[in-house]
């Protein structure tokens, strides 16, 4: 008698504007998670992009992140279950060490991120890929829940997370327009846990009209 291998498992791209609460719906899903924000670049890597006329590194561009490494990751834990990843101090803007990341026989697992549309394409063209969606939840709530966090867990500087913060509250709206442009699907959290739970038993919502982002 012959034993069947399990299915390789999908995964679900979340992304959306820093602080729109991909952590928190990642959480109340009840999928394994894995945090793409790891794969961040270190702070001395000459590479990462600076804010445009600021000696302030662009932490929200997609240069200052490293989707080949995320991807191959992504593929990894689809193929086999478990993969290793970089933990990443936001503070210390650097690597200290790596785990494992084991999602055992799950067919399902989300990858959450403010970089994860930008690897929807290759993730499609792989195969692994269930559905990506886009939090938004309007720019003012976002900028408040945003700073409030990065304050309580110490990210960076006071003056960095308010020049951040209003500079990324200007641009919500044009983030999640190149988020959507990429392939994600703009939704407010009450869908997103929907479409996640109908993608845990491989049935792939109707798309309906995104909603409009409130202020």
């Amino acid at each position: 008698m012959s034993i069947l291998s399990p299915s390789p498992a999908r995964v679900v791209l979340l992304c959306g504007p820093s602080g729109s609460g991909k952590s928190l719906v990642s959480a109340r899903s009840g999928l394994p998670v894995l945090r793409l924000d790891d794969f961040y670049k270190e702070g001395d890597d000459p590479t990462l992009p600076l804010v445009a006329g600021s000696s302030d590194i662009d932490w929200d561009h997609p240069e200052s992140w490293d989707a080949e490494v995320a991807v191959t990751a992504i593929v990894e834990l689809c193929r086999t279950g478990r993969t290793d990843v970089p933990v990443y101090d936001i503070s210390l803007s650097a690597r200290t060490g790596t785990e494992a990341v084991d999602v055992g026989r799950t067919p399902l697992f989300i990858a959450e991120g403010i970089f994860a549309a930008e690897v929807i394409t290759r993730c499609q063209e792989l195969g692994v890929l269930a559905d990506a969606l886009c939090l938004s939840r309007g720019p003012v709530r976002t900028f408040r829940r945003r700073f409030l966090r990065d304050l309580r867990e110490g990210r960076k500087s006071v003056p960095f997370l308010l020049r951040r913060g209003w500079r990324l509250m200007r641009l919500e709206r044009s983030i999640v327009a190149r988020q959507t442009t990429l392939g994600a699907y703009a939704c407010d959290k009450d869908e997103a846990l929907g479409r996640l739970a109908a993608a845990a038993v491989g049935r792939r919502p109707a798309a309906t009209p995104a909603p409009t982002p409130t202020t």
